[in-house]
């Protein structure tokens, strides 16, 4: 395998670096730093490899052997049954869900790949899409089937020297389609959408300072505004990668940092991230409305993370979500000199793009400055219906790397990939990471973009290499070298700015500066229908024969068995999918009511009603959320996301999608690997 010029110069710079500075790798001779090297410049030759496959079955979409042999050509993986299943060998997998893997373990099939929508795209009879270009995607990207599954066998060797698995591959489409070898059964079906997930996001948007700006002023209590707010800022928060940097800004007659030191940005690491959304959580509603102050503190702390050299050094993404008129502070004139002022300034000083995206909630919102100011910038101004109404909020904001993804394609970003910080897979609980590049049909100009390809592994491998643990920070330091060695330029014109904000708003949303005036003119930045063919397959699972199963029923088996067992429900005292048994719920219900008997009567006989009172009251403000049992966790147990919504494109938009439902709900497990 041939190593492109750009890697080499690539880890020669991180190998220079993590050599010179204090977090350096100190224990490690530099013959380990040289396996290391081969392992990941080997991972991101095998992501690009693996781009090539997607975008070569992407050129066959509309052949008419490609649509003829897609019915019932692929699995479902919340509802099929494999054909070349077998039970985990535990030295590869165990699935805690199942059992601990001395006698159970879960279902897969390394001999095929498995596809998953999120169910608000799969409304079709049989969970089939009825979106034509969702089917087409299914469709395509079964030609690159065979090398998916081919390279997860051939990799067995090398990976084996480090007494770990294959890497798994997976490809998340533009329009939320996701097909991943190995085939595995989904835990919890129609949650997993590819969009929202950081591999996804790092690689179709690249390094980049985000400042989300929130107006939490005291109309935002009115129709549930703030209530999405803090969802969709948390959201777009954690789709960020390691080789971002954020800010919270909310305002209302001030406005203030949140996270940090008060005055920058922070790298968006896994712990970083979480005490930003645990701040985000806590935003209430209350004052009046300063545009100003908003912006003067936003690019404040843009100016000074870049000052003190704590920046990504890539493309600013400002997002700025208000629900009213100015009401405090200089009007709108005045904002929108300061921004076009501060913007220059970045641009002038630092060589840095800025790009601010508007979205006006609700009827009452200013549309006039917000959209100047995204005009302005580049950017893309939203109006967005109330969550009463139907906003969806979530999707929209965190859409706003769909302009970066456009550029992405071009000059100077070729064979651009992108890392992520160490995380937890949800199999065993082990540390892996992901490497991903963006997909896109580059024989349309601008390069039109199709998804994320991403390979992921477990950690163990460079553990084995270093003697370090993967939560290291000299191990975090590879990371951020790697994910930050490379900047995208987004060169758009205004036209095809512009053909982005047709499509997500219609002629309102468009700043005018494309002479075209009519959808027709503007490039296509979804794919066109193909031509003459009228009958897609509608039907395209092999099988449902799981259709309606719990997990424990369609996954779960005994050790080298090739069929679900139902003696295999999860751990010692646990039920399907890890949830706890009838009968130990009702063995702690009978003990928890014994308990409590014997406490109150304790209690009347030996303190009498003022005690019982004083008990009462200590009871109910111990309860936790879910009342005096909170000491009881429950595995597995999904936490609470929004319910997904889905968005029509505008209508008469020049391609062959007119009136086609897209999908971002919040992200989910996709199966096994929580990547």
């Amino acid at each position: 395998m041939t190593t492109p010029l750009r890697f080499r110069f690539r880890f020669l710079a991180l190998a220079l670096a993590l050599a010179i500075t204090a977090g350096g790798v100190l224990g490690a001779s530099l013959e380990k730093e040289q396996q290391v090297k081969t392992i990941l410049t080997r991972m991101e030759a095998d992501c690009l490899a693996f781009r090539d496959e997607i975008e070569a079955a992407y050129s066959q979409r509309c052949s008419t052997d490609t649509l003829n042999q897609c019915a019932r050509g692929s699995y479902n993986d919340c509802t099929s049954t494999f054909p070349n299943q077998i039970c985990m060998d535990p030295s590869e997998l165990v699935i805690q869900q199942c059992g601990d893997g001395r006698s159970c373990n879960a279902l897969w099939d390394k001999s095929i790949s498995t596809v998953a929508f999120p169910a608000a795209l799969a409304q079709g009879e049989g969970n089939n899409p009825t979106d034509n270009e969702l089917v087409e995607t299914v469709c395509y990207t079964r030609h690159a089937e065979d090398y998916m599954v081919q390279k997860y066998e051939d990799d067995s060797a090398f990976w084996a020297q480090f007494g770990t698995s294959p890497s798994w591959s997976y490809f998340g489409a533009h329009n939320g389609m996701f097909r991943q070898v190995p085939a595995t059964l989904a835990n919890v079906c129609g949650k997993y959408d590819p969009r929202l997930r950081p591999w996804y996001v790092a690689a179709s948007s690249g390094p980049k300072d985000v400042v989300i700006v929130i107006d939490t002023s005291g109309s935002m209590d009115e129709y549930g505004r703030m209530r999405l707010a803090i969802e969709a800022a948390t959201t777009i928060v954690m789709m960020l990668t390691v080789a971002d940097r954020v800010a919270i800004v909310p305002f209302s007659d001030s406005a203030r940092i949140l996270g940090g030191d008060g005055a920058t940005l922070i790298r968006a690491t896994n712990e970083n991230k979480q005490k930003i959304v645990n701040a985000i959580k806590g935003l209430s509603a209350n004052g009046s409305t300063n545009f100003y102050e908003a912006f003067a503190r936003t690019f404040d702390a843009l100016d000074t993370t870049i000052r003190q050299e704590s920046t990504t050094g890539c493309n600013i993404a400002v997002l700025f979500l208000t629900d009213g008129q100015i009401t405090e502070g200089p009007g709108s004139d005045a904002v929108i000199s300061l921004v076009n002022e501060q913007t220059a300034n970045l641009s002038t000083r630092y060589g840095r793009k800025t790009v601010v995206f508007t979205f006006s909630l609700g009827l009452n919102a200013d549309t006039t400055t917000t959209k100047q100011i995204a005009c302005a910038t580049g950017g893309i101004f939203t109006q967005v219906a109330d969550y009463a109404l139907g906003g969806d909020l979530v999707t929209i904001m965190s859409s706003y790397f769909k302009l970066f993804a456009l550029g992405l394609g071009e000059g100077d970003n070729d064979d651009f990939t992108a890392w992520v910080e160490p995380y937890q897979f949800f199999t065993e609980g082990k540390p892996g990471t992901t490497v991903s590049a963006p997909v896109y049909d580059r024989t349309v100009d601008p390069p039109l973009f199709l998804g994320v390809v991403g390979i992921d592994f477990l950690m163990t491998a460079l553990e084995e290499v270093l003697g370090e643990s993967a939560t290291s920070s000299t191990m975090l330091d590879r990371f951020v070298l790697l994910s930050t060695a490379q900047c995208p330029a987004i060169n758009l014109t205004e036209c095809q700015l512009d053909a982005l904000r047709y499509l997500g708003g219609g002629e309102e949303a468009t700043c005018g500066r494309c002479s075209s005036g009519s959808s027709s003119g503007y490039p296509g930045i979804v794919p066109t229908e193909c031509r003459g063919v009228s009958d897609l397959p509608r039907n395209l699972w092999d099988n449902n024969d799981m259709e309606g199963k719990e997990y424990h029923e369609r996954a779960c088996c005994e050790i080298g068995e090739a069929v679900p067992s139902d003696q295999c429900t999860g751990p010692r005292g646990f039920g399907a999918a890890g949830n706890l048994s009838t009968g130990a719920i009702i063995g702690i219900a009978i003990g928890i009511i014994i308990l409590g008997l014997g406490v109150c009567c304790c209690c009347y006989f030996s303190q009498g009603k003022k005690s019982r009172e004083k008990f009462s009251a200590a009871s109910s403000t111990n309860a936790g959320p879910n009342g005096g049992n909170n000491r009881m966790p429950r595995p597995h147990q999904e936490p609470d996301i929004p319910v997904a919504t889905a968005t029509s494109i505008v209508k008469d938009s020049g391609t062959g999608y007119d009136g086609v439902k897209v999908v971002m709900p919040p992200p989910a497990n996709p199966g096994f690997i929580q990547n």
